[in-house]
């Protein structure tokens, strides 16, 4: 990836984000929004709790790549690859995310690749067993009609897509945990089997590669102790945790009558959703989806794409920025 190609890679999100976000400005937008908002000390105490939390989020990703390097990675090396990890995850569409290429990006950092491979596949793990433990858990705090009981159209298809990628999630998870944890040679030869047939034949190598990786960080992961597990598990919480609890630090500051609890729940059923989003790190779609999702809470709808804009400058686009510093000297070392 040359740098020409990094700025095009860079330009294409900030271009369709900040264009959805125009078009709802237009659209939607009251200027009288702007006198009722008074940036006192407690609005700016809460936006920059919004940044801790977000530091938070890096600290929890950094911990875990210290943690299942079995330190291998200094503090430094670990906060490099988070950052090239979240990076990617902002050029690439959300399905992909930037958790699939850490292998490299830890490879680089001295972790043999064969290793590195399997770290990446138990990171993929972590994330979506929080989700499928997790998921329960806010349903049974929180009434569903607070996530998904309104009568309309929109929150119908949230509902059914929430649902499809939910299952999604649970059925990759338990691939996962048989392939790594309990069985992974019978589903490497379950993979080789069904892809040799004719419709899947096409896919049988990545199909093959799947399972070659899941041996080997089977063999690996079945080696830990109860406590690498134990402070794997707590960092992937607090990182994706403290990612959830920025939009709540926006919501005490903007509007402080909104009931937290369901702001963070439905933080849940966002990002569930934005992990089959098309568009290169959410860009558009996360706007837009936001703005219509947590409108009942705030009552306008400039104040929503205001807070939007702050959630997405904090979460999403500050990444770009920092990106596009790392990456180009990174790609030149990488080629030397």
């Amino acid at each position: 990836m040359n740098r020409g190609g990094i700025v095009w890679k860079i330009l294409v999100p900030v271009v369709i984000g900040l264009g959805v976000v125009l078009w709802l400005f237009h659209r939607e937008f009251n200027p009288s929004v702007w006198d009722s908002i008074h940036f006192d000390g407690r609005v700016l105490w809460c936006i920059a709790l919004a940044w801790l939390f977000m530091i938070g989020r890096e600290l929890g990703l950094s911990w875990r790549f210290r943690c299942i390097t079995d330190r291998e990675l200094s503090w430094w090396q670990s906060v490099k690859v988070t950052m090239l990890c979240e990076f990617t995850s902002c050029i690439t569409p959300t399905s992909a995310g930037g958790s699939a290429l850490s292998m490299v990006f830890m490879n680089r950092e001295g972790i043999e690749l064969g290793r590195a491979t399997s770290l990446m596949m138990t990171t993929l793990f972590l994330d979506e067993l929080f989700f499928v433990i997790s998921l329960p858990l806010v349903m049974s705090v929180v009434p569903y009609r607070q996530l998904f009981g309104f009568d309309n159209t929109f929150t119908l298809g949230l509902e059914t897509a929430f649902w499809i990628v939910y299952v999604g999630i649970c059925l990759w998870t338990l691939l996962l945990f048989l392939g790594i944890i309990v069985r992974p040679r019978a589903i490497h030869s379950g993979l080789n089997r069904l892809f040799r047939l004719k419709w899947l034949r096409r896919w049988a190598s990545k199909a093959d590669e799947l399972g070659h990786n899941m041996e080997i960080t089977g063999d690996e992961l079945r080696r830990r102790s109860t406590r690498w597990w134990t402070e794997t598990f707590g960092a992937t919480v607090l990182s994706w945790t403290s990612r959830f609890l920025v939009v709540n630090a926006l919501f005490l500051g903007f509007v402080p009558m909104a009931d937290q609890l369901v702001v963070l729940a439905r933080q849940f059923v966002v990002w569930v959703v934005l992990t089959v989003s098309p568009t290169p790190g959410g860009a558009g779609i996360s706007e837009w989806l936001f703005t219509t999702y947590y409108g009942d809470l705030i009552g306008s709808a400039g104040m929503a794409l205001v807070i939007a804009l702050f959630w997405r400058i904090i979460s999403y686009y500050v990444y770009l920025a920092i990106g596009a510093c790392i990456v180009p000297g990174w790609v030149m070392k990488l080629k030397k």
